[in-house]
């Protein structure tokens, strides 16, 4: 296990009983009052990992619901086997503080390589290189403040980098929308890497979980301030990434009664692509979030 952000968060502890463990989440991972839900549902997933102890049955797909908050510190992972297969396992981990009665709790599905059929019906969008891209970490223009009691939370300057390739920051009034589809490039500070030097599909999830900007798109400028806590969370992985930039396409299908379902492709280059370009999906997420009124707001959103 290395010493990066990421692999801190998901080192868990046995604690008794047979399903029982503990880890820490720590402040870093914090966006506006709880960690990121990504990290957490990581967390449910490694330690669902730990529990089938099968390395050769990777995680396919994983859903989540988010039935309360989970506050940085200590928390108590319980995992419950559904089945433990030879080349296919389930589990079930509920995340949650201890004494608290609801967390996240998460399935899971977890696979070997086996034969079938193998395609693609995706194309990547298309999109500027990530240097020819603002960046969230780039100073506010010139006459833009920030409200007086904005903090910036580390999770954009220190964990992931997100380069918006199109769409419009919160500043700019002058607009109408058209579509909620949101394309961005993201990259992890100090990604976790396997053995074979591939990312570990787990950083996929805290990606993933960085979708509410489509949502800002399709309702366009001059809205009331709102932040967009998880429902759920579902996301579907079909191959290894490489670590560096990874490109991912975001939309929000239908909001309406308060809340709003949104999507993310990411695409990673080929593990085997010889410096040719060639991007490959590496994961499909979709979360429901919901909207809270006069509450901090991200200013990346």
């Amino acid at each position: 296990m290395g010493d990066t952000p990421l692999e801190r968060a998901l080192v868990v502890e046995p604690r008794g009983e047979v399903g029982s463990y503990r880890g820490v989440i720590d402040e870093e991972w914090v966006l506006a009052f709880a960690p990121q839900g990504g990290v957490v549902a990581a967390l449910a997933a490694r330690t669902m990992a730990a529990e089938l102890a099968h390395p050769e049955q990777t995680l396919r797909s994983l859903s989540a619901v988010f039935a309360g908050v989970v506050h940085a510190g200590p928390v108590d992972i319980d995992v419950t086997v559904l089945r433990r297969g030879r080349t296919m396992s389930q589990a079930v981990a509920t995340v949650r503080n201890p004494d608290a009665s609801a967390g996240l709790t998460a399935i899971a599905a977890f696979g070997a390589d086996r034969r079938g059929h193998e395609f693609t019906d995706l194309v990547p969008p298309e999109a500027p290189p990530p240097d020819d891209c603002p960046s969230f970490r780039d100073p506010l223009p010139d006459g833009v403040q920030l409200d007086e009691e904005w903090e910036e939370p580390p999770f954009w300057d220190r964990i992931i980098e997100c380069r918006p390739a199109n769409g419009h920051p919160p500043w700019e009034q002058d607009w109408e929308p058209t579509t909620s589809e949101r394309i961005s490039w993201y990259r992890i500070d100090e990604p976790p890497v396997r053995d074979d030097g591939s990312l570990d599909p787990l950083a996929l999830i805290v990606v993933a979980d960085t979708m509410p900007g489509a949502v800002g798109q399709k309702i366009g400028p001059g809205t009331d301030q709102w932040f967009a806590p998880s429902v759920d969370l579902t996301m579907h992985l079909f191959g290894p990434a490489r670590p560096g930039w990874l490109l991912a396409r975001n939309q929000a299908r239908r909001a309406t009664g308060g809340y709003a379902s949104t999507d993310i492709e990411l695409w990673s280059e080929r593990i085997d692509a010889h410096d040719d370009g060639a991007h490959t999906p590496t994961g499909v997420d979709s979360i429901a979030v919901t909207r809270a009124r006069q509450a901090q707001r991200d200013r990346r959103v």
